[in-house]
């Protein structure tokens, strides 16, 4: 009897095993990215607020209530999901709600994300320093390697270190692991 029970456990604690074991070896490989239903871009992904207003409501209509306003043409926010002509975005802070796409753009740009980023000639440390960027500056993003990104802010081109920005990539946990691509 005892063997027969013992026999029964085993079998039930096996499919329980092996589901944690699988479960476990998802949870280390990175997530698929996920292309939104109507725009046919990945999600999340960067994009930047367009226009100097733009009304982040409670759901994806003009029905739904105002929760939040950007203020900042060029601000980079993450879209998180989509419907119809709505993208649910947010910013560094996690703040926003839903605009409508006409709002958006799909040039990239960043906010620097320290107290002062050296705006340097190449992407160099030793290179000739041509500005230096405030906390909250926000700049258009060119190509990025090797940890330093191309940017372009007010009368100013160089490379900036990536650590030193917010919207090269989507490190939050929340959002994602991979790198973030283009346009909407």
């Amino acid at each position: 009897m005892q063997a027969a029970l013992a026999c029964a456990l085993a079998l039930l604690a096996a499919p329980a095993a092996a589901q944690a074991a699988e479960t476990a070896a998802q949870a280390a490989q990175p997530p698929a990215p996920r292309i939104g239903a109507f725009s046919g871009q990945p999600l999340p992904r960067f994009v930047s607020v367009k226009s100097s207003t733009a009304n982040a409501r409670r759901g994806p209509s003009m029905t739904h209530r105002i929760d939040w306003v950007f203020r900042h043409p060029g601000l980079p926010v993450i879209v998180t999901a989509e419907y119809g002509h709505w993208r649910r975005v947010k910013d560094r802070d996690g703040l926003g709600g839903w605009i409508h796409y006409a709002l958006l753009s799909g040039v990239r740009t960043v906010i620097v994300d320290v107290d002062m980023a050296d705006l340097r000639r190449r992407p160099d440390r030793d290179a000739p320093l041509v500005a230096r960027l405030e906390r909250g500056a926000i700049a258009r993003l060119g190509d990025c390697a090797d940890g330093w990104c191309e940017l372009s802010a007010g009368r100013h081109d160089g490379w900036a270190e990536a650590a030193a920005l917010w919207g090269v990539s989507l490190r939050d946990p929340d959002t994602a692991t991979a790198t973030a691509s283009a346009t909407d």
